[in-house]
């Protein structure tokens, strides 16, 4: 038996990698079309997932200031812009590609996430950031049985469960709700977005004899409908548990992008 929680497909796009967006893609801010574009650029900044590159000609009713800076993002220099729309000023909302970066990307414009108060792919709305052309998640159902514990308490014990492949990162198990041990577990306001599977309805911690572990496990009711079989279900972060599967213990992976040393602050 393997340990498939820890070997798991790692990305393979180079940094500076440039594809086209081959979807309609548009940015809000306060309700105003910040750009409109059926020209947008895919761009690796790093190896997990890339960001948008849109043609200084699709904005619409938004300018750039120049903030007259030039910082490195990964894949290149680019100069950095705030970002005017109406009478609403975004500083340092943008970058413009500047020579040293990929050839095909050198005038467009790249905003921070953030900056923007909404993200359309055609008519569905984009989370954290871009969907990766090169990234597939399923959502298989499994026979496998899934025992959780913390410090030998066992907060879950499932005879099946969905496991979740998401590429780069390890699997997730999904469990039934009625498997988990939830008197043991705390309910917090933590909420996350992921651009493959949605916005998170649920977070929950436990407190344990070696003190607490906060947001250890999450839900989506709500799934997107690529990933549908989640729906309802309950995964707990195999970095900071330990996950049995069919009686096997899992090593905890180390260095999962995104993941920070202690949970709580990541996406999934």
């Amino acid at each position: 038996m393997g340990v498939e929680s820890v070997l798991h497909p790692g990305p393979l796009v180079p940094v500076g990698h440039v594809e086209p967006v081959p979807r309609r893609l548009r940015g809000f801010v306060d309700g105003h079309v910040v750009f409109d574009t059926r020209r947008a650029l895919y761009v690796w900044e790093w190896p997990g997932y890339p960001q948008y590159c849109v043609p200084r000609d699709d904005l619409v009713e938004a300018s750039l200031i120049d903030d007259d800076r030039t910082e490195h993002l990964g894949a290149g220099p680019a100069r950095r812009h705030s970002l005017r729309v109406r009478d609403a000023v975004r500083e340092g909302a943008a970058w413009v590609w500047q020579d040293g970066a990929p050839e095909a990307v050198r005038g467009t414009v790249r905003f921070r996430w953030s900056a923007l108060d909404a993200w359309l792919e055609e008519d569905e709305p984009v989370f954290v950031h871009p969907r990766s052309p090169y990234t597939r998640v399923d959502a298989l159902r499994s026979s496998s049985r899934v025992r959780v514990e913390i410090d030998g308490v066992v907060l879950a014990d499932a005879p099946h469960c969905v496991k979740l492949f998401e590429t780069g990162l390890p699997t997730r198990y999904y469990l039934d709700r009625a498997h988990i041990n939830w008197p043991l577990l705390r309910r917090t306001d933590h909420v996350t977005q992921c651009p493959y599977k949605g916005t998170t309805s649920g977070y929950w911690s436990f407190d344990g004899g070696t003190g607490p572990h906060e947001n250890i496990l999450w839900a989506y009711d709500f799934p997107t409908v690529q990933v549908s079989r989640i729906a309802g279900l309950a995964a707990f972060y195999n970095e900071y548990v330990d996950l049995y599967v069919d009686g096997t213990l899992l090593p905890r992976p180390t260095g999962t992008p995104g993941v920070p040393a202690r949970p709580g602050g990541r996406r999934d």
